[in-house]
């Protein structure tokens, strides 16, 4: 094996393994937001009032406020991943996509933080 040629520095090194992880997560992720997803329309449909008090009632139930939290980790850690891998494929200098996977991962960090604390704010009571 030579070293001198790109080739001879990474035959028999193999795979990365880390794309079939990153496919599968993405894949699941996608699979949870098409359940949650729709236990949230068939839920505004039964609901059928939009007033903020009967929103926050429906909100306060347990299952309701872990759902809701699920959905929004769910979309948030999805778009994170699907972002992640258009930057990735489209940004090929080194520092601006490092600068634009850090704002992506704050993006969506700060994000779902806030619509989880939104959540739970209205499920314990408090006025978000």
């Amino acid at each position: 094996m030579g070293n001198g040629t790109s080739i001879g520095r990474v035959r028999g090194l193999g795979s990365a393994h880390h794309g079939p992880h990153h496919w599968l997560v993405q894949r699941f992720t996608a699979i949870g937001n098409l359940v949650l997803m729709s236990w949230l329309l068939v839920s505004f449909i039964v609901i059928g009032d939009f007033g903020h008090a009967s929103v926050v009632k429906w909100l306060t139930q347990p299952l309701t406020a872990t759902a809701m939290i699920l959905l929004v980790v769910s979309l948030f850690w999805h778009a994170r991943l699907g972002l992640q891998v258009l930057t990735e494929d489209y940004i090929h200098d080194a520092g601006s996509k490092f600068a634009a996977i850090s704002a992506l991962n704050l993006a969506t960090i700060g994000g779902g933080a806030f619509a989880i604390f939104s959540v739970a704010a209205l499920a314990f009571g408090g006025q978000a």
